[in-house]
């Protein structure tokens, strides 16, 4: 079973490359400027057309399919009876800590209390794609 990764050194270096060429594809990027560690839209300034492109381009390279709405479907598996996910929009003690799980590349810090649903995008790193594309490959190969 894949465990993601929450740093570039845990990562496998072939599939970070392949990342990072459909990251500096897409924003129109050198490779070097895509780091595990950068926030996708803060940091190298990518817009929601932007995230459809490199997610088909993260499709193409792997031969994969990101589910759209995954990460949130994700973390809403395994949850209790009456535990909450979010109570109006905002995330729930339950949810970051399922989403911290999840996301190893996003400083803990910034699972804070308050976080709305819309917010998590911000949240999202190269390594937030690196984990979702290594954990997808390993899924179709376990059959």
């Amino acid at each position: 079973m894949f465990k993601p990764v929450g740093s570039v050194d845990d990562a496998d270096p072939t599939i970070f490359a392949k990342v990072q060429a459909c990251f500096a594809d897409a924003l129109g990027l050198d490779a070097d400027e895509v780091e595990f560690d950068k926030k996708v839209l803060a940091d190298l300034g990518a817009e929601s057309l932007d995230l459809l492109d490199i997610a088909f381009r993260l499709e193409r390279a792997f031969d994969i399919r990101i589910p759209r709405g995954g990460m949130e479907a994700n973390s809403r598996q395994g949850l209790a009876e009456g535990e909450q996910y979010e109570v109006n929009g905002v995330l729930t003690a339950i949810a970051l800590g399922k989403l911290a799980e999840m996301m190893p590349e996003v400083p803990p810090v910034e699972f804070r209390e308050g976080l709305k649903v819309s917010e998590v995008a911000m949240l999202w790193r190269v390594g937030t794609f690196y984990n979702i594309s290594a954990g997808l490959m390993a899924q179709k190969a376990a059959g």
